[in-house]
């Protein structure tokens, strides 16, 4: 259903503020009970999931920057509640449309001229809602099949205003679980990013880039942008069509070309991390699509990082340190990295098992071919969550590599969801070699 949108600047500060408010008024007074009590876990429980469906909810309606962060929010979960980061996850999935008048006037404002003289036609309901923008299918006059994607009115020029907002309701209410210099250097990472993709100019030099790294890459195809159809928050492609992940059946896709789908997918990845050193740092099910055929369809690069070198070689050598059990190598490189603590004493190498042992299992020759389809890693993951609790001014969030992790994140996901059943270690061992 569609929503009347806040589109002022004005209007999503007061927005913002009033939350932040109402954070800001329940943190206080739950601080004046606790010295008169000592606070219980259901009463603990209780807050969090009070301040988390009130962040939701206004980060939902506002769109945008903070329904961005939320969203990247919701993979750190060593730095929130659970009830926030729980409650987060579901702007991955909820971003309902806006009316077509606003997007009509939008593309009419940043083109110059009516719908009807840029285009032949353009479907008025959205082919996809995002949290910064919706993509709407089309034909040019010439006759091509585009998808328009359009950015909402308002975002970019509330962007930076917007963070701040959320920061400071994130901190008022006593939710942000880290040192200030750690908040301001993940801050500035998403702000950084969020200005790169809010220039939907520089999302079309980024989709020729990719088109460049990857034109020779078998069975990945990559939609070309139309510049004369384009601008700054209005981008047009050619539309490549393919089927949605939910679309990929057993009765159109058999093992074998689900497995060749995930050896693309991989390769793409590994291809961008330690060979390009440019990652596309948005892999959700939404930007890509698939071919019985076995060919993978990318889209949507305005969320794109390329990667410092050094950045690259300590990755690699934590892999290559984990692999190999050897941990007191693994924390100096986790420093190297940006997410331990220079300072604070070595962590204890069981901790470091005990998660190596987690993210091994895939590449473990015990369980080849691997059933990502059956995969429990994740619930692994959250069932030892509360471990990090113990080490937590050990670690700090690594800003440079933020977008490796939410990479490879979002990659298990699609590997589990296609139900792939291969063994990557051989080509993961091709990277880790490449770069000794």
């Amino acid at each position: 259903m569609s929503r009347k949108p806040v589109t002022t600047r004005t209007g999503r500060f007061f927005r913002l503020a009033g939350m932040t408010g109402s954070v800001a008024s329940s943190y206080a007074a739950r601080k004046a009970r606790g010295l008169f009590s000592e606070e219980s876990e259901e009463s603990r429980h209780e807050y969090y999931s009070r301040m988390a469906e009130e962040i939701v909810d206004t980060l939902g309606e506002l769109k945008g920057a903070v329904m961005k962060v939320g969203q990247i929010a919701s993979q750190t979960q060593d730095f929130l509640p659970r009830e926030l980061t729980d409650a987060l996850q579901r702007l991955q999935k909820e971003a309902p449309a806006m009316e077509f008048a606003v997007i009509r006037q939008q593309i009419e404002s940043e083109l110059g001229d009516s719908v009807e003289n840029l285009f032949a036609s353009v479907d008025e309901t959205p082919y996809a809602a995002a949290s910064i923008g919706q993509v709407h299918a089309g034909q040019l006059i010439d006759g091509r099949q585009v998808v328009i994607k359009i950015q909402y009115p308002g975002v970019d020029r509330s962007c930076d205003s917007d963070l701040r907002q959320l920061r400071t309701a994130l901190r008022l209410g006593g939710l942000l679980k880290m040192p200030k210099e750690s908040v301001d250097d993940l801050f500035n990472e998403v702000r950084d990013r969020l200005h790169e993709e809010l220039d939907y100019e520089n999302e079309a030099r980024n989709i020729h880039h990719f088109a460049q790294q990857h034109g020779g890459d078998d069975g990945i195809l990559i939609p070309e942008a139309i510049p004369e159809r384009s601008s700054r928050r209005v981008l047009t492609m050619e539309k490549v069509e393919g089927d949605h992940i939910s679309e990929v059946t057993r009765e159109r896709y058999d093992q074998d070309t689900i497995n060749l789908i995930g050896h693309r997918i991989f390769r793409t990845m590994a291809d961008g991390l330690f060979r390009h050193r440019c990652i596309h740092g948005d892999p959700h099910a939404g930007n890509f699509a698939y071919r019985p055929d076995g060919t993978v369809i990318l889209y949507d690069f305005g969320c794109v990082k390329t990667l410092r070198p050094s950045t690259v070689a300590a990755y690699r050598h934590c892999i290559i340190d984990a692999l190999n059990e050897d941990y007191a190598a693994l924390d100096q490189h986790l420093i190297h990295l940006g997410a331990r603590v220079e300072d604070h004493p070595p962590v204890d190498p069981e901790y470091y098992r005990m998660w190596r042992d987690i993210f091994y299992q895939p590449l473990d020759p015990a369980n080849q071919p691997y059933d990502y389809g059956q995969s429990d890693l994740h619930q692994q993951v959250a069932a030892n969550t509360r471990s990090v609790f113990q080490y937590l001014n050990a670690f700090k969030p690594p800003v440079e590599s933020i977008l490796i992790d939410r990479m490879i994140a979002g990659h298990y996901w699609m590997m589990k969801r296609l139900g792939v059943k291969t063994d990557f270690r051989p080509l993961l061992e091709e990277y880790l070699t490449d770069g000794e």
